[in-house]
């Protein structure tokens, strides 16, 4: 027996596991949050903030995020904390520079001046996004559960999702097969769905319907929050406080304990009693929900046909500071640059996405008002030619094509994944920090953020692993049940699983009506 009991526990700091722990809390459930270990957005080296990875809302403009939202009371409230990215991105190339603003008549100019060849087909595939877009929101204005479980579920989903694009006879369409071959627009429109998708796959090979929702969600209105990603999560985790909840993210759970083959409970790092509930909800793979049972508890058909999933390729980050006299004036806080060599498929000079950050907004106490806080990331597959130790200074190399002041200028660069020292180049030399100095890092490398390949293909070619996990009362919201939606599918996660568990209790059930017959009064 345990004396500390939850309606449910939730494992990680994740967007989807926040999420969750959320809306349950807000329906009466009884939530605990135990961080796993999993560490935020930002650390420190001398008191400046670096990065361990970039942070864009791109779910902002979700019907998913402003359910959540609509059911927490919180909508005006969240609406005060964001402001509108414009440009929502820049795109810079070998000899092109384009900016996609959020007015169409000025993308269109954009357009015009760069790619006056394909005007028509741009305004042509543009329509096709928006339709894709229109119609998924409608999906996903409705109630029900993504990916679909039980028999009920694929029926009620599948009815959804029939109305949908590209989920019969035309899911291999390509979306830019009118598009000349190697045109340079097509780099346009799939590197940023390349960079927000959770899987691992060519851009071009992305289903057609994740691909316009993914590069939809980089053209609707990119809504940004000046602290980043810890705004996001004080946010969650002050609602989830609010309506009782318990949120301990430097607590974590070492085992999962099953009796009778269901989940009942957890056991916390250095407790020898276990914190019951009947429901264990983790942001990681399911795989990681069997290590911590020990393999117990896992049902037959979870060893017979769950997915399998491989880790095809990782999210490589570089936090570079950097003087802002230094840098273009005109450069967004969002971008895509595209090295000389890439339209070659140079394995060794890849793309890289690139965030300014102004460390002020991150609370950084020291900072250097004339300092900015550059973010780039860089994709590297699994078996590539380009190892975790070389990536560092070929990001730099990307980012020296389109900056070419960038070494004058230059103050601190680190990863958090290379176990590499700091480079300090504050004195006019670079001199290398060794890591244990870094303040909330690792003192070796860390690992990165993975991407994902599903075999077999899931739901609409969009899905991972189901949002039940492979032991009864466990369950999933991280990045593997739909990653073809990137950060969407966190949130859609997140509700699908909020949903199964308010569905077991007819109580709350009943409490959750009651609450949507109520208007927003915070």
């Amino acid at each position: 027996m345990t004396s500390r009991h939850y309606d449910a526990i939730v494992l990680g700091r994740s967007i989807g596991a926040l999420t969750c722990a959320a809306v349950l809390a807000r329906r009466d459930f009884r939530v605990l949050v135990l961080g796993q270990g999993q560490r935020g957005q930002l650390y420190r080296y001398d008191h400046r903030v670096l990065a361990r990875r970039p942070f864009t809302f791109l779910a902002g403009s979700s019907p998913v995020f402003k359910r959540v939202l609509h059911e927490l009371a919180q909508s005006q409230q969240f609406r005060r904390k964001v402001s509108a990215l414009d440009p929502m991105f820049g795109w810079l190339s070998p000899g092109r520079r384009l900016e996609v603003p959020p007015d169409m008549e000025l993308f269109v100019r954009e357009i015009e001046r760069e790619f006056p060849e394909v005007r028509q087909l741009v305004d042509e595939l543009y329509g096709t996004v928006a339709q894709v877009n229109a119609a998924v929101d409608v999906a996903f204005e409705k109630d029900a559960t993504w990916p679909p479980g039980t028999l009920w579920e694929r029926f009620e989903t599948g009815r959804i999702s029939s109305a949908l694009p590209y989920v019969k006879a035309e899911r291999n369409v390509d979306l830019l097969t009118k598009f000349p071959s190697g045109h340079p627009f097509r780099d346009l429109l799939l590197l940023p769905a390349s960079f927000a998708t959770h899987l691992a796959l060519p851009p071009d090979r992305l289903p057609p319907l994740g691909l316009a929702r993914l590069h939809g969600a980089w053209t609707r209105g990119v809504v940004a929050l000046a602290q980043g990603e810890r705004e996001l999560t004080d946010f969650l985790i002050e609602r989830i406080e609010a309506h009782g909840g318990v949120v301990a993210l430097d607590r974590r759970a070492t085992s999962i304990v099953v009796r009778r083959g269901t989940a009942v409970g957890v056991i916390e790092d250095g407790e020898g009693e276990a914190t019951g509930s009947p429901a264990v909800i983790c942001d990681q793979p399911g795989e990681v929900v069997a290590e911590l049972t020990g393999g117990d508890g896992v049902t037959k058909h979870a060893q017979s046909d769950w997915p399998q999933l491989r880790a095809e390729a990782s999210r490589f980050v570089v936090s570079v500071r950097v003087q802002t006299e230094g840098l273009p004036d005109s450069l967004p806080a969002e971008s895509f640059l595209v090295p000389e060599r890439y339209a070659r498929r140079d394995p060794r000079s890849p793309a890289v996405r690139l965030s300014r950050l102004s460390p002020q907004a991150l609370d950084d106490a020291d900072a250097d008002p004339k300092s900015t806080l550059l973010v780039a990331e860089a994709l590297l597959p699994a078996r590539g030619a380009l190892t975790v130790l070389e990536a560092r200074d070929a990001v730099l190399g990307t980012l020296r094509e389109h900056l070419p002041f960038l070494d004058r200028s230059l103050r601190l660069v680190d990863s958090a994944h290379d176990g590499l020292p700091l480079w300090d180049f504050r004195g006019g030399a670079r001199r290398e920090v060794e890591r244990a100095h870094l303040q909330g890092a690792s003192a070796l490398a860390e690992p990165m953020e993975r991407l994902w390949t599903v075999e077999p293909h899931g739901y609409l070619e969009l899905a991972g692993e189901p949002v039940r996990g492979p032991v009864p009362g466990t369950y999933l919201v991280g990045r593997t049940v739909l990653p073809g939606l990137g950060q969407e599918g966190e949130l859609v996660a997140a509700w699908s699983v909020a949903r199964v568990i308010t569905g077991k209790d007819r109580q709350r059930q009943r409490l959750r009506r009651q609450m949507w017959s109520k208007i927003e009064t915070t």
